[in-house]
């Protein structure tokens, strides 16, 4: 995915209201930019770090420039707006660059589906094959963790996700009913080497999370390559469970 025009840069001042930023550019013009980014944004957001933008020209947008990646003191590279993942994902699936979800060759985003009214990210089909339910998940979150030590680590969620458990629950739906259900962590943050559900934040997310993969909802965590020319999913990265 690639950002064309390339993403400008300015300096963070302070997120607030959720979805609202204000920044300074290195010419010294301040403004506000809209964020696309519901989560806690742990470690994303700190002031000082560097931000960089999108814009658009949209005449009707109240906020034309987006917030899409933070790049932090500490060298790393993360994209906050949570919709570019989707667009990912659903882009290495075109290409057929993802083994374990390939020859299917009809891809359908935002598909009604399960009992608790929900939208499946991207519903794969093809002929003789059952289907094949994706939900993403943005990782963003690096932390250590007494159970989980490694400089390296990622969880979701970020903060506690009604959402996200409703996710799984439809999920594992889908798998008892003999279809495949998918839950894909796209990793958008260049520290992040390992994921883990984040049972210090959503006890009862991880709960759910682990029940999903004993009812057959396939798990893949794949890393991304960032940078303010574009974003690329590249290779599988490990799960790491400890409860």
């Amino acid at each position: 995915m690639n950002f064309t025009p390339p993403l400008k840069p300015a300096r963070l001042i302070k997120r607030y209201k959720r979805f609202l930023a204000d920044v300074v550019t290195p010419e010294g013009e301040t403004f506000t930019l809209h964020c696309a980014n519901t989560g806690a944004m742990t470690g994303c957001a700190t002031p000082g770090d560097t931000v960089w933008y999108s814009t658009s020209d949209n005449p009707k947008r109240k906020y034309a420039h987006s917030w899409e990646l933070t790049e932090t003191a500490q060298g790393h590279w993360i994209c906050v707006n949570t919709l570019r993942a989707n667009h990912l994902v659903h882009e290495a699936l075109l290409a057929q660059r993802i083994p374990e979800l390939a020859g299917y060759h009809q891809i359908t985003p935002e598909v009604k589906y399960g009992t608790e009214n929900s939208r499946i990210d991207l519903l794969l089909q093809a002929p003789g094959q059952i289907k094949c339910y994706i939900e993403v998940k943005s990782v963003t979150l690096l932390q250590q963790t007494p159970l989980h030590m490694s400089p390296h680590q990622g969880f979701f969620p970020d903060a506690v996700t009604q959402r996200g458990q409703k996710h799984l629950r439809e999920l594992m739906q889908v798998a008892e009913n003999g279809e495949r259900a998918v839950l894909f962590f796209a990793v958008l943050h260049s520290g992040i080497a390992e994921v883990a559900p984040a049972h210090h934040i959503d006890a009862r997310y991880a709960e759910l999370f682990c029940e999903a993969r004993q009812k057959g909802v396939e798990i893949f965590c794949y890393g991304t390559t960032l940078c303010p020319d574009g974003i690329t999913l590249t290779y599988p990265l490990p799960l790491t469970v400890t409860r």
